[in-house]
């Protein structure tokens, strides 16, 4: 297994397939883009399921998100979900995007295994979404979100980050929108992930922040109170259930101390943690002609050094080189 000094076990695979993105969404990446990875340093669809097959076999992954960038992007998506699916044992498989492409794909995903998807949606307002994402998409998204609904990749779950000035008062709306559909709506902390560095405490709407806004219009109490677990997300009961709202307060609510996750960028590094400063390099290893224990032990030494916690908070704490959209949500 991968476990780490800590005695975490990590069963939950994430894996970017690519740093690319056709959204610009501020809290990720300035309006013009980044220098994106060469297409040599990228995984191949053979590498990417191999070594996802490696995690499942010989190290106890037993769930695998596929995340970017934004992975519909990639071309060779559908075949790796359906290899991915194939495997024995069978890892759970589920996608995170930003939907836009989603309308298209969503019923050749299903066809081919995907379980189910997490899509970002941070307003409903045109405007306010052309502003946070420099682009005119949302009409994509929503329809997107209708797609993954009626080919059953479910529960549809939506991520929305909250921005003080932005979009702080449609965290009632954007609730109001997803319990109206069927959708699990989870509202996310600003973090630290900004390839322009901009990021500020001050200027994050907090875990706390959240919940007060969607108790002005709804009565929430804690789903599974004491029993969270490794899940990122904070459930609560909407008016008593059945419906749920989530809230991952990574900043002022961590959770590190109960992560299952590890993630393998697009060209083949693993990372121990979103804000992780180091990374062990599988790609190389395996083009050289690393054998599947090989990789296996080297993965498994890369998790031991997994640290306690983000250390946001500590004095020390530096902000990681890679963005968001070279990590993988």
């Amino acid at each position: 297994m991968l476990v780490d000094t800590f005695g975490r076990v990590a069963t939950d695979l994430r894996v970017s397939l690519t740093d690319r993105c056709n959204l610009r969404c501020s809290y990720c990446m300035p309006p013009e883009g980044l220098e994106w990875l060469p297409k040599p340093e990228l995984l191949t669809d053979d590498e990417v399921v191999r070594l996802v097959r490696v995690g499942t076999e010989l190290l106890g992954i037993t769930e695998v998100r596929y995340t970017g960038g934004e992975p519909l992007l990639r071309r060779g998506l559908a075949d790796i979900v359906r290899r991915t699916a194939e495997l024995e044992p069978r890892p759970q498989v589920s996608l995170t995007t930003n939907g836009i492409g989603l309308e298209r794909l969503a019923g050749p995903l299903r066809e081919a295994g995907l379980e189910r998807v997490n899509v970002s949606l941070d307003t409903l307002d045109r405007d306010v979404f052309v502003r946070l994402a420099h682009r005119d998409r949302l009409r994509d998204v929503l329809a997107g979100l209708d797609a993954a609904v009626r080919v059953g990749l479910t529960p549809v779950k939506v991520n929305a980050v909250l921005m003080r000035g932005v979009n702080e008062h449609e965290a009632v709306p954007l609730l109001a929108y997803c319990l109206e559909r069927g959708y699990e709506l989870r509202f996310i902390e600003q973090m630290p992930l900004d390839a322009q560095h901009g990021w500020r405490r001050e200027d994050m709407v907090t875990a706390d922040e959240i919940l007060a806004h969607l108790k002005t219009a709804y009565e929430l109490t804690p789903a599974e109170p004491g029993s969270r677990g490794s899940a990122p997300a904070e459930s609560f009961l909407v008016a008593g259930g059945p419906a749920k709202v989530g809230v991952i307060g990574s900043v002022t609510r961590p959770f590190c101390g109960a992560c299952d996750r590890v993630r393998l960028t697009a060209d083949g590094q693993i990372r121990n943690c979103l804000f992780a400063t180091e990374e062990s390099n599988l790609r190389d290893a395996l083009r050289a002609g690393a054998t599947d224990e090989e990789i296996a032990d080297r993965w498994r030494a890369a998790v031991r050094t997994k640290r306690p916690g983000h250390g946001i908070d500590d004095p020390t704490f530096l902000q990681p080189a890679r963005p968001m959209s070279a990590i993988g949500g």
